[in-house]
């Protein structure tokens, strides 16, 4: 019988080996369940009080957040004031009246006399008149058709429109002069006579603007019979 077994207990109760049995203390649960809870709430209460930092030092929610459904009818409202703004700005000044336009005139023909005879037409027109002689080596007998209207980039929709009501036919182009209201309007080969006056006068009162008026020309190119209603000026090529 071993030391360890009690005095009266035998048979099975007999403590025996060289092992002793150990007593462990029972674990607390309710001290581990506590101790996660109070963990996880001051995790909790750290993530507010940053939230609460961020929102000092950057001036509260934004106005989306604040106003919901609300903000997304300001945004729009902004970006229809923006897209007003734009379609405003985008507007283009109204074309330029035959007064405010100086012409060069150029005869690029063997046929002489053109140049004078037309610009003092254009300026029964109402256009004031700049340079008139032979065309410069570039274009001389060197225009096929009817004419060649050259101006600045920022003419096409001003002074060369106008002056193309006067031209029908005439090919556009553009070079790099700084003034939008001085243009070249080179006389080609197969140039007869200018746009009769009517229906000039007709195609500048559809574009918004006053036909002009001017001194009457000593002889008038456009005397002949009317020629085909102008039409306004084709788009300008590149140079």
């Amino acid at each position: 019988m071993s030391m360890l077994t009690p005095p009266g207990m035998g048979g099975k109760y007999r403590v025996t080996g060289k092992r002793f049995p150990h007593m462990r203390r029972p674990r607390n649960r309710r001290r581990i369940v506590l101790a996660a809870v109070a963990s996880t709430a001051a995790f909790a209460l750290a993530g507010w009080g940053t939230f609460q930092l961020v929102d000092v030092f950057t001036g509260g929610p934004s106005e989306t957040q604040a106003h919901g459904a609300g903000a997304k009818g300001g945004k729009g409202a902004k970006d229809g004031d923006c897209k007003a703004a734009a379609d405003e700005g985008a507007e283009s000044k109204p074309p330029p009246r035959p007064s405010d336009i100086t012409v060069n005139v150029y005869n690029a023909t063997p046929r002489g006399g053109l140049a004078k005879t037309t610009a003092d037409e254009l300026k029964s027109r109402g256009f004031k008149i700049g340079k008139v002689g032979n065309a410069p080596a570039l274009y001389d007998k060197k225009v096929e058709r009817v004419g060649l209207l050259i101006g600045a980039p920022t003419a096409a929709e001003g002074a060369l429109r106008v002056i193309g009501t006067q031209m029908a036919g005439a090919e556009v182009k553009n070079d790099q002069r700084d003034t939008d209201e001085d243009v070249d309007l080179v006389i080609g080969n197969e140039f007869k006579e200018l746009t009769a006056r009517k229906d000039a006068d007709r195609a500048l009162t559809d574009m918004g603007v006053e036909p002009g008026e001017g001194p009457a020309p000593s002889g008038s190119p456009s005397s002949a019979p009317p020629s085909k209603a102008a039409s306004p000026a084709p788009r300008p090529s590149k140079c």
